[in-house]
């Protein structure tokens, strides 16, 4: 603290000295007593009786602690002398007067008062603002540390461009960041994406997946889209692996291929076999190719044995959901009707062949229109191979009796009906006729008629077939009906035979046509030797037919059989009914019959009805009498070659003549009792 001198007028002034807490006292002026005492601001007047002197006025030095106050200059301390003083304010200050830190001289005042003027005053710890001459933390960013700011004369922290952060911090939106852990501010001052249930973490200043959250799991390995499955990994997504779902051991052989699967996009697990082949169910024929994959290109097994493979045109060859029969279904099997079942493997269920017997010419010599006449519609050859080894005629031929050729052309016809009386065909439009005459009735041409009882001898006598005569017995005798006499020969007088080479179908074990038998001998010759005979001889494996081959028999109920003939009136007279009854055997052992059930009416037209002509039995002078219908039965093997030979004969003459008329094959798959049966 600067002093400065005091100065007093005459030895009655008193200087006022600066005091620091209390009012100042002055002390007696040497040389006199006190006579008042001066207080701060106080002007007093002494008055002394005895003369006044003057005594110097020694000015003291007093050093004041900055912390004290100052005596006000304005204040004034009077002492009563025997004058009056009046005391001058001191000068202002200047800022060089307020030398002591902490204070500066205020233009207001004139004094130094406490503040600052400069940084010094402020310690170091603070800066000095001039505008308030106060202390405060900072005036600009400037004054405050890396990493802080100045905010209201506070350091804060923050950052600007030109207030860097510190230790390798870096400022973004005015803070201060570790981009190198930060996950907000990750490498730059963009936050981490937000991952899907799922953490991240900052290393290095590059963002990273962390771990999954709950139950969640990472399948498909990309760390972009966090943790999208609830669920066990199965999988890494998209990745592929082999598959095959055909049998075990196909793979890689013929056109078998594996496949691939490919894991679908939450690695939750894999898609479909793609790509992947499988074996057929049986080669594709002459392809060059192991469709079936078992090895061998172009294998053409016969599974069921049937005699036809796949590539020969089994369309069933092994049980399937289709298939239960596949023995019985093959190109070599006939169309079972409704069966719902394509048994021939031509592409259709029940498709009938369509008839083929219209338009034949009545006199035809050609063996298979005979075979067409009674509904045989299928043809084939000896060696047909494959798909081509159908059922069907191989061969017709047009014989005598023991394979001779020479027939008698009137003795065949093929008619749409015969007589009157209502006898047509049984199937579809024509029927085979074949006579011991002429093959006509009363209104027929192309043949014409001629009369059945003086008859035709058209000279194909021959020996009657010899397989059949040679298992007979007694041998080479014809069979005959008990009690009537045996024939006067075994010639086979104007026969005629209908010979035809069959291929059995593969499904069939029998077969039966319709005849229809009509005879002269009826009813003056019946039980005597001169019983005309109609045979149907059957070559086959068939399982049952009669030992001698022929079917055209009548079994009775003791097992006893009896061939087709005039005698069978005799032994089975339920058989001929187209008759009229009354007296029979006229030559023979006699008799009456009454089991004419339908009468002469059916015979109306066909030269069998015919009265009077000749030979009779009394009031019974019809020409002859017939059979009616009846179902002939054999048995055959499946898809074996068959051989079957329609007979018919005179027995003992050449006249009073036979006939006999066949229509409408059927196949079964059924077996049949051999032999014949009223329909």
């Amino acid at each position: 603290m600067t002093t400065f001198p005091m100065t007093v007028p005459n030895p009655m002034t008193t200087s006022t000295a600066p005091t620091t807490d209390g009012p100042t006292t002055d002390e007696p002026t040497v040389g006199g007593d006190t006579q008042g005492t001066l207080s701060a601001g106080t002007t007093g007047t002494t008055t002394d009786d005895a003369p006044t002197t003057t005594a110097p006025v020694t000015t003291a030095t007093t050093t004041t602690d900055p912390t004290a106050t100052t005596v006000d200059p304005s204040d004034t301390d009077t002492g009563t002398d025997t004058g009056s003083t009046t005391d001058e304010p001191p000068p202002p200050c200047v800022e060089a007067d307020c030398v002591n830190m902490g204070e500066y001289c205020d233009p207001d005042t004139g004094k130094c008062e406490p503040g600052c003027n400069d940084d010094a005053d402020c310690g170091g710890m603070t800066v000095c603002d001039t505008n308030t001459n106060m202390c405060t933390g900072c005036l600009v960013d400037a004054n405050c540390g890396l990493g802080t700011v100045c905010d209201a004369g506070t350091c804060v922290p923050g950052c600007t461009d030109a207030q860097p952060c510190n230790g390798g911090l870096a400022c973004c939106d005015g803070q201060c960041f570790d981009l190198l852990t930060d996950l907000n501010h990750c490498g730059g001052c963009t936050a981490c994406p937000a991952l899907d249930n799922a953490s991240s973490v900052c290393t290095d200043g590059v963002c990273a997946f962390d771990a999954c959250q709950g139950n969640f799991n990472n399948c498909d390995g990309d760390v972009n889209n966090g943790c999208e499955t609830d669920d066990t990994c199965e999988c890494t997504p998209n990745s592929q692996i082999d598959c095959y779902s055909g049998p075990d051991g196909t793979a890689g052989k013929g056109i078998c291929t594996v496949g691939k699967q490919t894991c679908n996009a939450q690695g939750t697990g894999y898609g479909d076999c793609i790509g992947e082949v499988l074996p057929a169910a049986e080669d594709i024929c002459s392809n060059a190719k192991d469709d079936d994959c078992n090895g061998v290109v172009d294998d053409n097994p016969d599974a069921d044995g049937d005699g036809y493979t796949k590539c020969g045109g089994d369309c069933c060859d092994a049980i399937g959901p289709v298939c239960l029969s596949p023995g019985l279904v093959n190109p070599g099997a006939f169309e079972v009707p409704g069966n719902m079942v394509d048994d021939n493997c031509d592409g259709t269920k029940d498709n009938q062949l369509p008839a083929c017997d219209g338009g034949l010419a009545s006199n035809s010599s050609t063996g298979t229109d005979y075979a067409k006449a009674i509904d045989l519609c299928q043809f084939t050859t000896e060696n047909a191979m494959g798909i081509d080894k159908k059922w069907g005629v191989i061969t017709a031929s047009l014989l005598r009796a023991n394979g001779a050729m020479g027939i008698d052309a009137e003795s065949k016809s093929i008619r749409s009906n015969f007589g009157t009386g209502g006898i047509v065909p049984q199937g579809n439009a024509n029927m085979a006729v074949f006579s011991t005459g002429n093959a006509a009735d009363q209104n027929d041409a192309n043949p014409g008629f001629a009369s059945f009882q003086s008859g035709v001898d058209n000279g194909a006598d021959v020996p009657a077939p010899a397989d059949w005569l040679a298992l007979q017995n007694p041998v080479n005798q014809f069979p005959n009906a008990p009690g009537c006499p045996g024939p006067a020969s075994n010639t086979a007088n104007d026969s005629i035979m209908l010979k035809l080479r069959v291929r059995v179908p593969t499904n069939a074990l029998s077969f039966n046509v319709q005849m229809h038998f009509m005879s002269a001998e009826w009813p003056e010759y019946v039980c005597t030797s001169f019983n005309d005979l109609f045979v149907t001889l059957v070559d086959s494996q068939g399982v049952g037919n009669p030992a001698d081959k022929n079917i055209a028999i009548y079994k009775t109920q003791n097992n006893q059989t009896y061939p087709v003939g005039v005698n069978i009136a005799k032994a089975a007279p339920g058989l001929f009914t187209e008759c009229k009854n009354g007296a029979f055997a006229c030559y023979g052992n006699g008799g009456n019959y009454n089991n004419c059930t339908a009468g002469v009416g059916p015979l109306a037209g066909t030269g069998m009805q015919a009265l009077g002509l000749g030979d009779n039995c009394g009031a019974n002078d019809t020409t002859g009498g017939g059979t009616g219908w009846l179902k002939l039965a054999g048995n055959v093997k499946p898809g074996e070659t068959m051989e079957i030979r329609f007979v018919i004969w005179d027995t003992g003459d050449s006249a009073w003549d036979s006939l006999i008329l066949l229509d409408d094959w059927v196949w079964s798959v059924q077996a049949s009792q051999p032999g014949v049966t009223p329909n």
